[in-house]
């Protein structure tokens, strides 16, 4: 066995090992509270509303379980198991060109793994969502989605992927650093493009009529100095019951969008403090935080591939006889996430800080009561567990555990602080 092989091995199973100690861990913790509604929720949330968000968490737990096995498995067939290399022999017998092979044997794979996912994307939508009363897609719907995917797959993500084989083919040594910024340009042009071009496709947005709701939130955007296309409501009650709202797009396209089913349950004092919870990320600029972290790791990414497809220890340790650039770009692909895996609790640790950022701007912009109440009505409706295990939380959390985040609005608003 090669090195690498077994440092691949090593980190697989440590990753695998780690999140399923995560899991029962959460499941655990859960579980261990599942009696009482916490102190700090028991004049807001109904015990049966508990218990609903506990069993709906835990059976996401238990479906990701088995989804995480079917997914090792299928990396393993793929690099050591050799699959990669069979379809990249398959394809290198037409002798096509190299750009002609790497697109094909890039789309394949990219084809296959996704109809292996299909079973369980069925399955939390049909039967996990559903038996939760969530789900309002129909088969039709999903199918639908599913095309139309497809359809934006193939007009946008093969060019691309054209473009980025065609470059490390052909632009030398130094391909790497067109590459990125080939990278970076297209995500911008994603972001700008999403909420006007791309969203549509699969919802329908509107501008908010409600007259006496859209006079509260412009004097909210005049008072904050914050100028978009609109605020827009999006039929997400298509799909599921579940609520959100959130900030998207720069320039000249950003908009601020809620779900229907947000403002069906929220009062207007709520909806204007989870708006001001969204400007709060675009006025700490935590959209532009974003980016550039996001272009300092593509950037370290593409770096080390440009360094790793020189290596033939590389193709050989995962299962490739052959070296070449479009199996050195899935390799990449699909190895990578078993090693960031680890550093995953900092970019949570990041997102949680900018939420809190977010609270502290709403704070100072509406009235923190009524986002407490929004936000308790979103973790009652979305069904979200009030009792997530603290290292789970640590590694998976995006957002403060709710606890947490209302003793923290609390503390701001004692003039105090939340530690």
């Amino acid at each position: 066995m090669q090195l690498f092989t077994a440092v691949f091995l090593s980190f697989v199973a440590a990753s695998v090992l780690v999140r399923l100690w995560l899991s029962q861990r959460q499941i655990s913790h859960i579980q261990a509270h599942y009696a009482r509604v916490p102190e700090a929720f028991a004049d807001r949330i109904d015990l049966k509303d508990h218990h609903r968000a506990a069993d709906y968490s835990c059976t996401k737990l238990r479906v990701g379980r088995v989804i995480l096995a079917w997914e090792t498995l299928w990396l393993l067939a793929w690099t050591i198991g050799g699959g990669l290399n069979l379809v990249d022999q398959w394809w290198s017998a037409f002798e096509y060109s190299a750009l002609v092979t790497g697109i094909a044997f890039i789309f394949s794979v990219s084809v296959i793994s996704a109809i292996l996912n299909l079973p369980f994307s069925l399955y939390q939508t049909f039967i996990t969502e559903e038996r939760f009363g969530f789900n309002h897609t129909t088969i039709k719907t999903w199918v639908l989605d599913l095309v139309k995917t497809v359809l934006l797959i193939v007009m946008i993500g093969v060019p691309l992927v054209a473009a980025i084989l065609w470059l490390m083919n052909q632009a030398g040594e130094n391909w790497w650093i067109y590459a990125w910024l080939l990278w970076v340009s297209f995500s911008l042009i994603m972001i700008w493009a999403y909420p006007a071009f791309i969203a549509p496709i699969f919802n329908k947005f509107s501008q908010l009529e409600d007259a006496s709701m859209r006079t509260r939130i412009e004097e909210l955007l005049s008072r904050c100095g914050f100028q978009s296309q609109g605020v827009f409501v999006v039929d997400g009650s298509r799909r599921s019951s579940h609520g959100n709202a959130y900030f998207t797009g720069f320039g000249k396209n950003k908009r601020i969008v809620f779900y229907d089913t947000l403002l069906e349950s929220l009062s207007e004092e709520e909806v204007e403090a989870v708006l001001a919870h969204e400007l709060g990320h675009f006025k700490r600029n935590h959209i532009k935080k974003s980016l550039l972290l996001s272009s300092a790791i593509s950037f370290a990414g593409f770096a080390l591939l440009a360094w790793l497809m020189r290596s033939d220890w590389f193709y050989g340790s995962l299962g490739v006889e052959t070296a070449s650039t479009h199996t050195a770009l899935i390799l990449f692909m699909m190895i990578m996430p078993v090693f960031t895996y680890f550093v995953s609790p900092l970019f949570s640790a990041l997102s949680r800080k900018h939420e809190f950022e977010a609270d502290e701007f709403a704070h100072s912009n509406s009235n923190y009561k009524a986002l407490i109440s929004a936000l308790v009505s979103l973790y009652r409706d979305n069904a979200s567990t009030l009792t997530p295990d603290p290292l789970h939380s640590m590694f998976y959390d995006s957002h403060p555990p709710a606890t947490i985040r209302i003793n923290h609005l609390e503390a701001i608003a004692s003039g105090g602080s939340s530690d």
